[in-house]
């Protein structure tokens, strides 16, 4: 019995063993080729030559290349498990600046810093085999694949995970100028050039089209260039060229009110997340609001001073930004109807741009091909003017026609007139930010490879040689340093006092 006690005092008195954390080790080493069996390559290479014998196209195969993937479910799972430990509704959470980390990186709604969601590093480019400008993407709501509107009139769906092609469509005859999901998820709703609107399953079934927009006596077309969706998914809006908009009912395909108060083409239009309101801007410079339930527009906004290209509503309603072709996006306050602030940055006019869906931060596409962000979460003065938090100068060759983020906020998506769609992530922790030719330009391979690995030190350099390299701004080592301390008489004038 009291060697049992004894047992007992002492286990209860020893302390627990530490266990230990692992770590990622292989992010730290360069890259590798894949390791191949040379038993497994001789017996491939029997096969093939097995099958060439009988008589099969003797051509080589193939090569299978390795996709590039982002995956999200193991942060998505290690988050839900965390936020029930967590008191506030609003958790505090941080980067930490290592390779070590990169296992602790959280989806986007983890953080309270807009910062942390910046998608400025390059994943994949996805090209059609029919080169054409892309107008339009758009997610599908559950965040699996994207699809693409070409000038060309064709669907393109991609994979959301590895951003490979799945699926084309020759969905319309024109150029595909708008795109919009409903709010189930069920129903595509598409508009061309033409003034043709037609409704799409998520199958990519053709199930409805009419021509919306355009004079049926004379029979000219007029381009439909926005389409948006009511949160009900009872109602959408059009936006064409002939300064109208118009209200449809969606069941029955029927044009319930047409708004008149635009003096010139309506190039953009958004309907509000949670309220029956409409925003659209025209060519003539101005940002309109209408009630779907009048034909009269509730109010007027005058900022720009250029065509108002894009119009878009915040997640949470309480905001709406507008990009223009006089180099600026306005961000207003629906609740006092007033310019909140003005987004400067840009160098030529404003294409398309993107709210987080998270964060209070915005996205913008311009004519030059690059890619601004900026945020609105710390306050600021009205009227004020916001520099841009981080820039992607390089990021298409051509101008930016439309952006989308995914649902979750970790990636986004953009379309250009250069026939790319290309696929962005944010950067992983302890990378270098921007040391790639989408922020300093166009390089050469070689260029390119050393600006990743580092500066290469020539063989033939001794180490006695490399002692007497000069240290940066202090010239040769053995003079620079002891310039510094030399006491002596100071010839000449001091500088500012001469004579």
């Amino acid at each position: 019995m009291i060697d049992l006690l004894e047992n007992l005092s002492n286990k209860a008195n020893k302390q627990p063993t530490k266990q230990p954390r692992w770590h990622p080790y292989r992010i730290h080493e360069q890259p590798k080729p894949a390791y191949v069996d040379p038993t497994m390559a001789q017996k491939e290479a029997n096969a093939l030559g097995a099958v060439y014998q009988l008589g099969v196209d003797s051509r080589k195969p193939k090569k299978t290349i390795e996709r590039r993937t982002v995956e999200y479910a193991g942060s998505l799972a290690a988050w839900n498990k965390e936020r029930r430990s967590i008191s506030t509704a609003y958790p505090n959470q941080f980067l930490r600046p290592g390779l070590d980390h990169i296992v602790e990186l959280r989806p986007p709604e983890a953080y309270s810093n807009p910062a942390t969601s910046i998608a400025a590093k390059f994943v994949q480019a996805s090209v059609n085999k029919i080169k054409c400008s892309i107008n339009v993407v758009a997610w599908t709501p559950d965040g699996r694949r994207l699809l693409t509107g070409c000038h060309s009139g064709e669907f393109v769906l991609w994979n959301g995970l590895t951003f490979n092609f799945e699926t084309i469509l020759q969905a319309h005859d024109s150029s595909i100028r708008a795109l919009a999901y409903t709010y189930s998820g069920d129903w595509i709703i598409s508009a061309d050039s033409a003034g043709t609107l037609k409704y799409f399953n998520p199958a990519m079934n053709n199930v409805a089209a009419w021509q919306a927009h355009g004079n049926k006596d004379t029979g000219m077309d007029t381009a439909i260039r926005g389409v948006a969706v009511s949160p009900t998914d009872q109602h959408f809006v059009t936006a064409s060229d002939d300064q109208t908009l118009k209200v449809w009912a969606f069941g029955e395909r029927r044009e319930e009110r047409t708004l008149t108060g635009h003096g010139w083409d309506v190039k953009c239009v958004d309907w509000h997340p949670h309220k029956g309101l409409i925003m659209s801007g025209g060519k003539d410079n101005l940002v309109k609001f209408w009630d779907p339930r009048r034909e009269s527009d509730l109010t007027t906004l005058h900022g720009h001073k250029n065509t108002v290209q894009t119009c878009r509503f915040s997640p949470d309603g309480l905001l709406a930004a507008t990009g223009s072709r006089d180099q600026s996006v306005r961000v207003f306050d629906l609740r006092a109807m007033k310019d909140l602030a003005v987004l400067k940055g840009f160098e030529r006019e404003v294409c398309s741009l993107a709210w987080h869906p998270i964060h209070p931060m915005l996205v913008t596409g311009t004519a030059t091909g690059a890619m601004v962000y900026h945020s609105l979460a710390h306050p600021h003065d009205p009227k004020s003017t916001i520099n841009p938090i981080a820039s992607v100068d390089w990021a298409h060759e051509s101008s930016v026609w439309s952006m989308a983020w995914h649902p979750l906020g970790h990636l986004m998506a953009s379309g250009s007139n250069d026939y790319t769609t290309r696929f962005w992530e944010r950067e992983r922790p302890g990378r270098a930010v921007g040391r790639d030719k989408f922020h300093l330009g166009p390089m050469t391979e070689d260029e390119e490879r050393e600006l990743l690995q580092g500066p290469t030190i020539s063989p033939n350099v001794s180490k006695a040689d490399d002692e007497d390299l000069p240290l940066p701004g202090l010239g040769n080592t053995n003079t620079g340093i002891k310039s510094i301390y030399a006491v002596g008489p100071i010839e000449g004038p001091l500088p500012g006092f001469d004579g």
